[in-house]
């Protein structure tokens, strides 16, 4: 962890960042107080989010999004035909 006081963080933000992009954190200080942290974010998530509990990628067949039969929607709706 680097301690920085406010006027250092200023004067060499970049250097600084560079320590931050490879895993350190900053604390920023004022006065040797610390008042803020500059961490790194989470690597950004490259692949889908599985489904539920899935352990295997899911994907919703195009059968899915097709008209359904007309007694099967009759069931549903309860219309007359």
């Amino acid at each position: 962890m680097i301690k920085l006081n406010i006027h250092e963080a200023k004067t060499h933000l970049s250097r600084h960042l560079k320590r931050v992009e490879k895993g350190e954190t900053i604390t920023l200080c004022h006065h040797n107080i610390p008042i803020a942290e500059i961490r790194p974010l989470a690597a950004k998530v490259t692949e889908p989010r599985p489904i539920g509990l899935a352990k295997e990628r899911f994907a919703v067949p195009k059968s899915f999004f097709e008209a359904l039969p007309e007694d099967l929607v009759f069931g549903f709706e309860g219309s007359s035909r």
